[in-house]
């Protein structure tokens, strides 16, 4: 078995990273690449380190050869604390390679379940160009109860008239996913 996914049927990232980690690593051109942000002196540098080298991905298509189209890895909660008073929310999707968004026509969404109350949708905030893009909501003091668990299920997001594509192509990259282990309850 592969410590990773090199073909468009299998594209895990390597398999000996902590799901942490997993987040900051994504495919490019030359293989499984790592992003670091730098500290210290060379704080706010960013740094690619290619983890795994792969050959032939270069020269096709994401829909072809080469690499896959992006395909979601991870979502989460980066709020985790939120409560009947409302206030500001937000979550992450992950995806296996660099994609971009453009919001001219609209803003790409994402619809968080909120059992027993009414769902929350959070707009695309940032992310473009990175395998990371973050959904940001302000919640109204009342929207959400105490008590209220809020949860991310299967094909969240939506694409609301703006495009999401494999970074620097015209191939859209995918925006379903399963459901992931995420959920908060509402507080006081």
């Amino acid at each position: 078995m592969s410590l990773w996914g090199a073909t468009t049927t299998d594209e895990s990232k390597p398999k000996h990273l902590t799901d942490a980690e997993k987040r900051d690593v994504y495919a490019t051109e030359q293989g499984w690449v790592k992003r670091t942000t730098g500290t210290g002196g060379r704080a706010g540098r960013v740094h690619e380190e290619t983890l795994v080298a792969i050959g032939e991905l270069a020269g096709g298509t994401s829909t072809t050869a080469g690499l896959g189209r992006g395909t979601i890895s991870a979502v989460r909660f980066i709020s985790t604390a939120l409560s009947a008073a409302g206030g500001s929310f937000s979550a992450e999707v992950v995806y296996n390679e660099a994609v971009d968004v453009v919001t001219t026509g609209g803003t790409p969404q994402m619809t968080i379940t909120n059992t027993p109350g009414t769902d929350v949708v959070l707009d695309y905030a940032s992310g473009t160009g990175t395998n990371r893009l973050t959904f940001t909501a302000t919640v109204a003091g009342g929207a959400t109860a105490e008590n209220d668990v809020l949860s991310i299920g299967a094909n969240s997001i939506a694409l609301n008239s703006g495009t999401i594509k494999d970074a620097g192509t015209a191939v859209d990259s995918e925006i379903t996913h399963g459901t992931h282990v995420a959920i908060i309850t509402v507080g006081a």
